[in-house]
């Protein structure tokens, strides 16, 4: 059995890599190739424009691919939807698609721009949303560096965005969100029949989710006194609750926990106040819930 895998290629290839590196399958990719390797013979991995991620799969060129929910939407393609990857570009977090105007421009809301010209990406989805609206516009397709055709170019435009910043830079006002998007897993709905590669991408989507879970949190372990322990789980936050186990000295037990990394400054110190002993703070690969 072998596993056609997508992998994004584009402003998501590196983030992707990173994911796929922390699950423990780390992708080798080649500067002169779109074929990449994995340390898994089973899986065969081709970089593939997020745009054209969702053709590929529904077609069974790809068994399973990665790609964003507003492609998939774009596309209209019939895949399977298998889990959602919440990250992006710069962070763990969705992207907005975002109707942004230039700031000096009279135009206050999406009725405003009746007869308009929109320059997006994001044609099908742009042309869905105003028509929904009921405000006749002109959607053009952009190639790129959407964010400088108003007022010259267009008199609108759709585009994504992460934290807002590029659109500022470009002195452009945001007036509404057209949609948001995360990045996805996406299989052929034949290749999901196939037990052997349904069960492989499950393996892949529970591995890459438990790398997910796993970021910008640390664990914890620690010995406290039985009598004590009331004290310590005041303090500790926890997924479910905290592990507790005897150790030799029956008087004394273990507590084993997760928290956010961003937690761990003020909780460390709460714990010596409670009178934990042999505080130990750990890194985390993977969190499967």
């Amino acid at each position: 059995m072998s596993l056609r895998l997508g992998i994004p290629k584009g402003s998501l290839q590196e983030a992707t890599l990173q994911l796929f590196a922390r699950a423990g399958l780390p992708i080798y990719v080649s500067s002169r190739s779109y074929f990449a390797g994995t340390a898994d013979p089973e899986i065969e991995c081709m970089l593939i424009r997020a745009q054209e991620m969702a053709r590929y799969v529904e077609h069974g060129a790809l068994d399973a691919g990665l790609t964003g929910l507003d492609w998939v939407v774009e596309s209209a393609l019939d895949v399977l939807k298998v889990c959602d990857l919440v990250y992006a570009k710069q962070s763990r977090g969705k992207v907005r698609w975002v109707l942004a105007v230039p700031e000096d421009s009279q135009y206050d809301c999406v009725e405003d721009l009746s007869d308009c010209i929109i320059a997006t990406e994001l044609v099908n989805v742009t042309r869905n949303y105003f028509q929904r609206k009921g405000v006749a516009v002109k959607v053009e397709f952009s190639w790129g560096a959407t964010e400088v055709k108003p007022p010259v170019l267009a008199d609108a435009i759709v585009e994504v965005t992460e934290t807002g910043s590029s659109l500022k830079a470009n002195r452009l006002r945001i007036i509404d969100t057209v949609l948001e998007s995360n990045t996805q897993i996406i299989a052929n709905r034949s290749s999901w029949s196939d037990c052997q590669k349904r069960r492989k991408i499950e393996q892949l989507a529970l591995m890459l989710r438990g790398a997910m879970d796993a970021t910008d949190r640390v664990g914890l372990m620690l010995n406290v006194r039985k009598e004590d322990l009331p004290g310590v789980l005041a303090v500790l936050p926890a997924l479910k609750r905290p592990t507790i186990a005897t150790l030799s000295d029956e008087s004394w037990l273990a507590v084993n926990t997760i928290i956010e990394e961003s937690s761990a400054w003020k909780i460390i110190p709460q714990l010596k106040e409670a009178k934990a002993q042999g505080i130990v703070e750990y890194p985390l690969n993977k969190v499967v819930i």
